[in-house]
């Protein structure tokens, strides 16, 4: 399963009260790792701590506080990942302070941020469907999140962005609330949000438009007979001055949003529309129009893409996580997910199935692990 690019690796976890898991100590071979037990034994909260190392948050959006144990004070997660060379990653939150702590290679990072990527990897999970069949948000939060860690300067404009827009946002509120429009208490804010949210449309749709033909392409060798596009849908239309049309856009729009106390333009407000052409030549939303089936072949693909870019861009395979990847697939579609994944050349791969039955032929290389409450009762190749 190794592919042409050298691979990210965990080459150990040690996971402490995060969700069910009391204690897991694991040291994955450089093939990987597949681990099965029933619903509700913790598979999942095992691929949610190592997908921590990578983005610092809960893959299932849930707040840190709420993914300490039941009965624990905190969590912590510690491992030794091998990307460009080995290093040593710690993460500890404690529900008392609400506080979580970093710390790379024995220091302590000026900034969170800067530990993000700590582990490239990604993870393919049922849940995706929301990709598609969700609200824009889970569109945004896929493109932020995959370009935030392979596209130099986006975090830093994302989080610039984000600030300014709460700020514009907060000003907004109290406009609002007092029923004195002060103008200029908006306004400060508009220059940042224009310089900030022009380079990260430009970013996105940069993305979508180097991916689209390989996006239908991967729809298509999935088992979708019915082409599938993805574009990049933006309020702001400005050709090469985006920042300059993003500044006369929430200039324009001022008025309202003093009214409605909330900024209606700018990147915040974007879609990746994902569409399905049929017969008729009309092209129609896969949220609305797309079977179970085809939302969850294109989200795949969406994940596929991000391992693609992460491959492309940092110059090496990011880690597998698969997450019963073939529920609620067709055997020919399921049959045609794995072919891909084969012939993508995946490095590392943690593969969490319910059954020891659902494993596939193609990954009897790997060890196996019992999962049963939260504890790893067994290991053996």
């Amino acid at each position: 399963m190794k592919g042409t690019f050298p691979g990210a690796r965990l080459a150990r976890l040690d996971v402490r009260d995060f969700r069910n898991l009391a204690h897991v100590e694991l040291e994955p071979s450089s093939e990987g790792l597949v681990v099965f037990g029933e619903n509700g034994q913790g598979k999942t909260n095992l691929l949610e701590s190592v997908y921590y190392l990578a983005i610092l948050r809960s893959m299932r959006g849930a707040r840190d506080q709420d993914l300490v144990r039941f009965g624990a004070e905190a969590f912590h997660i510690a491992a030794d990942v091998a990307t460009d060379r080995r290093h040593e990653i710690g993460i500890g939150f404690e529900r008392a302070g609400k506080r979580k702590r970093v710390r790379l290679d024995g220091d302590i990072p000026e900034r969170l941020s800067d530990a993000l990527g700590a582990l490239p990897s990604v993870l393919f999970a049922p849940a995706d469907v929301e990709l598609i069949a969700g609200a824009p948000a889970a569109r945004r939060r896929y493109l932020d999140i995959m370009l935030a860690l392979t596209a130099r300067g986006y975090l830093g404009a994302l989080q610039r962005y984000r600030a300014a827009l709460s700020r514009r946002n907060a000003a907004l509120r109290e406009a609002a609330k007092t029923g004195r429009a002060s103008a200029s208490s908006v306004a400060v804010w508009e220059p940042t949000l224009a310089e900030h949210g022009g380079t990260l449309i430009l970013a996105r749709s940069a993305w979508v438009t180097e991916m689209c033909a390989r996006f239908e392409q991967l729809c298509a060798d999935i088992g979708e007979v019915t082409p599938v596009r993805m574009r990049y849908v933006s309020g702001i239309e400005g050709g090469e001055d985006l920042r300059g049309a993003l500044a006369a856009a929430l200039e324009e729009k001022r008025g309202l949003d003093l009214r409605r106390g909330l900024t209606h333009a700018g990147p915040h407000r974007d879609d990746l529309v994902i569409s399905l052409t049929g017969p008729d030549g009309v092209a129609r939303d896969l949220r609305t129009f797309g079977s179970a089936g085809q939302q969850r072949s294109a989200a795949i693909a969406l994940r596929m893409l991000e391992a693609a870019t992460f491959t492309e861009r940092m110059g090496r395979s990011p880690v597998f996580l698969l997450d019963d990847p073939f529920a609620e697939l067709d055997a020919r579609r399921s049959a045609n997910v794995l072919g891909l994944l084969m012939r993508a050349g995946m490095g590392q791969t943690i593969l969490v199935v319910p059954r020891e039955s659902d494993i596939p032929s193609e990954f009897d290389e790997l060890e196996r692990a019992h999962i049963v409450r939260g504890a790893i009762t067994g290991v053996e190749a």
